[in-house]
């Protein structure tokens, strides 16, 4: 017997407002038969062939240290540092630079609401090195 993930979920302020902003993120739709609405205590967002969900829950207690688990994002086109570019454009912040000489590495960011995530190389930049 195995498991599977169901959705990745993350706890937050404000379930409506940062589903909003991951989906702009990632690209990813609502359930047109349940629509995400302002106010609600649960949000989801899913990738578009449905294979990946992410569940927005609201809870009474701020993030006060760092993420045990988080997202790493690679852009499908273009590079690490037009995708920096382009979320930090829509309201992220970094949180640590750990890009090598050589083009190796990440940066760390944080949403929103504080959640840290983290940007690797894209596809090309990556095919491109070996």
């Amino acid at each position: 017997m195995t498991s599977y993930v169901s959705h990745t979920t993350v706890d937050c302020t404000d379930a409506y407002a940062l589903s909003r902003w991951w989906r702009v993120v990632l690209d990813y739709r609502e359930d047109p038969a349940d629509p995400n609405e302002p106010g609600d205590e649960e949000c989801m967002i899913a990738s578009a062939d449905g294979r990946h969900r992410l569940l927005f829950i609201e809870v009474p207690d701020a993030k006060r240290v760092k993420n045990r688990v988080h997202l790493d994002l690679r852009p499908a086109e273009g590079t690490r540092d037009a995708e920096l570019a382009r979320l930090t454009g829509l309201g992220a912040t970094v949180v640590a630079d750990r890009r090598n000489p050589d083009g190796t590495g990440w940066v760390v960011l944080a949403d929103p609401e504080g959640n840290e995530f983290c940007i690797l190389r894209g596809e090309a930049e990556v095919a491109a090195t070996g």
